[in-house]
């Protein structure tokens, strides 16, 4: 081991492995020289001994920028969702060190986020994606066995009842959001989802027009979230079609590849009496109508999820017996699981009313006694 100086920088000489190791310090000082000489032996040492070298943990904050980065790849509404929960997340966690949460903190969080009202499902959506940035930085594996998962709520929904249906028009019809109608009706009529309607394009429309108004039409469902619900066609009912007369009036320089529902703001109308659009982008579309929504609800005293006008759809579709489990497929499209059950007991309980009824109009021609006497001389013959 050996330190010398060239001009005003020094240098180490050492043997490793039978080869010499020559390299400049970059330094004037022979106390730093020293120091470097003994750090470039250590990393040799390590390299051969395959150890591998700690690396430094990053904040929280540069750790989930660094993770969210690798996601680039991703549909954009992924990274979106991604983007929403890291940002929650770091302002929890933003000035810690990744190595020091621990299950505890976690926790505690999911905790936290059920007393804010948060659902199950979207509590686990946020620790997955803590998940993955642990993960990343190999971290995971030591809390893995020590976090679970809430349990989320599987129901799928409930069907708006007629008198509930009557009390949520009359609320919707005074909303000062002029959508809401339109698209209330269409979802309750078609089955629609959310993103479903709201991608909703001119084109995907096929309308017969007489006299300015909306006589028939139907729809073509473009993009949807399933293989299945992609390009069912549903026709429109007649209060849908006269709906949708008052709603597209509004956008005369609407083209075939204009959303149905196109981004806007809502004001006052210049007469004073309801609402008026403008900053209308026919390009865009719409975005969410969950405060409309809500308030609409609680001027209704009601508890419904939007979600709910879908299973209205296909409950009712199930409960006419001579509607098939195919046509209500193809208006639907992809049904999931629980709902399949849902509407089976629905279609028994209508196969069950419409015996019933038959009963009902039906001579009473043979009684029990004589049931009992029939099967008795059943019984006479056989012996």
């Amino acid at each position: 081991m050996a330190l010398y100086k060239r001009g005003n920088v020094w240098w180490f000489k050492f043997r490793f492995e039978g080869q010499v190791i020559r390299q400049s310090a970059n330094t004037s000082s022979q106390t730093l020289a020293r120091q470097a000489e003994r750090a470039r032996r250590r990393e040799l040492e390590t390299a051969v001994n395959r150890i591998q070298k700690r690396e430094r943990m990053p904040l929280f904050t540069v750790a989930a920028q660094h993770w969210l980065n690798s996601k680039s790849a991703l549909q954009p509404k992924s990274v979106a969702s991604y983007r929403q929960y890291v940002a929650s997340l770091t302002s929890e966690f933003g000035q810690r060190l990744i190595c020091d949460i621990g299950a505890s903190d976690i926790a505690a969080l999911q905790r936290k986020r059920l007393a804010a009202g948060k659902a199950a499902r979207t509590v686990n959506y946020e620790i997955h994606t803590l998940r993955g940035i642990l993960k990343h930085f190999n971290l995971w594996s030591q809390l893995a066995d020590q976090v679970r998962n809430l349990r989320e709520r599987h129901n799928v929904g409930r069907a708006i009842s007629p008198e509930d249906e009557r009390k949520l028009l009359d609320v919707i019809g005074q909303s000062r959001s002029p959508a809401l109608l339109p698209l209330f009706l269409l979802s309750l009529d078609t089955g629609l989802r959310k993103s479903e309607a709201r991608l909703l394009r001119r084109s995907d429309l096929a309308l017969t027009w007489e006299r300015g108004v909306i006589a028939s039409g139907e729809l073509v469902v473009g993009k949807s979230k399933t293989d299945a619900g992609a390009g069912r066609v549903i026709p429109l009912t007649k209060r849908v079609c006269a709906v949708l007369s008052l709603w597209l009036s509004r956008f005369l320089d609407a083209g075939p590849d204009s959303y149905v529902f196109p981004r806007h703001s809502v004001g006052f109308a210049r007469k004073g009496v309801g609402s008026d659009l403008y900053n209308v982008d026919l390009s865009r579309p719409m975005g969410e109508w969950k405060t409309a929504w809500r308030r609409a609800r609680r001027l209704a005293e009601l508890e419904y999820r939007w979600h709910d006008s879908r299973h209205t759809l296909v409950s009712r579709l199930a409960e006419n017996p001579n509607v098939s489990e195919e046509t209500i497929r193809a208006l639907a499209g992809h049904v999931s699981k629980q709902m399949l059950q849902r509407y089976s007991h629905i279609r028994a309980q209508a196969k069950r009313d419409a015996i019933s009824a038959l009963e009902r109009h039906s001579a009473p021609t043979f009684h029990a006694e004589g049931a009992q006497n029939w099967a008795q001389s059943e019984t006479d013959e056989e012996e």
